[in-house]
């Protein structure tokens, strides 16, 4: 049986396609272990692959960092709570309609033929729906 080759942080970043920073990031929040150094260089078991994958998944998936990391289970593999991953389809399937909502409004408004969008009745319950939302939100400050 042949030996499971370590990778160093190099080979790491060409195979995830990450940046070292995010590596570096990642180790320091814990969510994977280099297993030593080789000179300067941290050095990764090649199952750390693998973990930085998840963990994209997880952040396209919308999950924080500490949700993630809860789905770690200290070295013994995944602890994944299909509770959660059902929550957050829910919250995607929710983002989906949100968005699909706004794509419709938008192709409406460019191709609306109201001399003005303000006198469009359909552009105005956009713009209802969106302040509704905010108001919804007490407290949230808006993106800069």
């Amino acid at each position: 049986m042949k030996a499971q080759q370590n990778l160093d942080i190099g080979q790491v970043v060409k195979r995830s396609g990450l940046p070292a920073s995010t590596l570096r990031f990642y180790e320091e929040r814990g969510l994977i272990r280099a297993v030593g150094r080789h000179g300067l260089r941290r050095v990764f078991s090649t199952g750390v692959v693998d973990e930085l994958a998840l963990i994209t998944l997880g952040r396209n998936a919308g999950f924080t960092l500490d949700e993630i990391g809860e789905m770690f289970n200290a070295g013994e593999g995944l602890a994944i709570d299909r509770t959660m991953l059902r929550t957050k389809a829910d919250e995607l399937d929710h983002k989906i309609k949100q968005l699909t909502a706004m794509r419709d409004g938008l192709r409406h408004a460019a191709d609306c033929g109201a001399p003005s969008h303000l006198e469009c009745p359909t552009f105005r319950r956009f713009m209802a729906l969106a302040s509704k939302r905010n108001k919804a939100r007490p407290g949230r400050t808006p993106k800069k």
